[in-house]
């Protein structure tokens, strides 16, 4: 009897996943610390003409069973690829972490301009700040993160006010920023659309280090892999964006160099960030 009761049990609460969203594949089991999974949710406001926009401006939302109980933080992630490729997935270090993830896909080069990808990462997280409490996340705690060219995007939306701004939001709203890897210069993607050579630097309005100042900034983590092992000057670049930012009065900004590793910081990064989400509220 007890058996057969706890098999009906079961039935039940995987009708109830249903209902709310897909089981992840991986994550099958419905107990304490499961996952559900809401898929291909767009995050765009109704009507948008663009039909590529429409296509690609989507995202899944990975949030515990139960979490209508717990207002939870909530981390965005952007993948890398170079703003040309690439396609939203949850790296396994955010797994099972105990809060809500949200991962996203943009807009790809050369289809669209590099300002209207950072627009697009910035319409996902002003979105997951609209709607964060329906999948039980906090909305006073949403971080963003990413690799390379998901890290850029990151330091984009936390440095350009106007990007959050077009949503009626504004990047103090957000708990922490953390880039693995990310361009703090304008992006190479950029660079290459306008025909200049790979060393050229340009810090203009598509880089972070732009828009550097002291005050109505998120807490910052910036993450790079090993300055010898690193993209060419990737570690640098960030190094200056930290200094900067010190410079310009920011105290909530650190730099983290990952000895050992090159650009793939991914899996040794992700504790740091999820230690620096555990940190909140500081």
């Amino acid at each position: 009897m007890e058996k057969r009761l706890g098999l009906l049990t079961l039935a039940l609460a995987l009708a109830v996943a249903t209902l709310r969203g897909q089981v992840d594949p991986s994550l099958t089991e419905l107990a304490e610390g499961s996952y559900l999974l809401e898929r291909d949710v767009s995050y765009l406001p109704p009507g948008e003409p663009d039909a590529y926009r429409r296509e690609r401006a989507r995202l899944d939302v990975y949030y515990p069973a139960g979490a209508d109980t717990a207002a939870r933080p909530v981390v965005v992630w952007f993948h890398g690829g170079g703003l040309t490729g690439g396609q939203r997935h949850l790296p396994d270090g955010l797994r099972r972490a105990g809060f809500v993830v949200v991962v996203a896909e943009y807009r790809l080069a050369p289809r669209a301009r590099v300002t209207d990808i950072v627009d697009d990462a910035a319409a996902a997280v002003a979105w997951v700040l609209d709607h964060a409490e329906r999948y039980g996340g906090n909305p006073d705690a949403v971080f963003v993160t990413g690799h390379s060219a998901g890290g850029y995007l990151a330091s984009m939306i936390a440095l350009d006010t106007a990007r959050l701004g077009a949503s009626g939001h504004h990047p103090r709203e957000l708990a922490g920023v953390a880039p693995l890897s990310g361009h703090a210069v304008t992006h190479f993607t950029e660079r290459a659309a306008r025909a200049l050579p790979g060393e050229r630097i340009v810090a203009d309005s598509l880089a972070p280090i732009f828009f550097v100042r002291g005050d109505d900034l998120p807490p910052l983590l910036l993450i790079t892999g090993d300055r010898e092992l690193e993209l060419l000057g990737r570690y640098e670049e960030n190094a200056f964006f930290w200094r900067m930012l010190r410079v310009a009065g920011a105290e909530r900004v650190r730099l983290h160099e990952l000895e050992g590793y090159g650009h793939d910081v991914v899996a040794p990064a992700l504790p740091l960030v999820r230690a620096f989400v555990d940190a909140y509220p500081e």
